[in-house]
């Protein structure tokens, strides 16, 4: 089982940076990319805040594979 997401779709589509989203969860750069390129699992409380930030179900940012 692996984990997808769509956080630079969403990113881009509000056309933030990766610096605004981390310092807008509260986490570096560098995880939103590890994040992005699925070399890390976020908790279920940061998909949650990253959930809230685009206003969307956190079902629809992260998807089971």
């Amino acid at each position: 089982m692996s984990l997808n997401n769509y956080i630079r779709k969403y990113r881009e589509d509000k056309s933030i940076t990766q610096e605004q989203l981390a310092v807008a969860v509260g986490v570096s750069r560098q995880t939103i990319v590890a994040i992005e390129k699925g070399n890390y699992t976020p908790s279920l409380a940061l998909g949650m805040q990253i959930a809230k930030y685009f206003t969307v179900k956190v079902e629809e940012i992260f998807m089971i594979q």
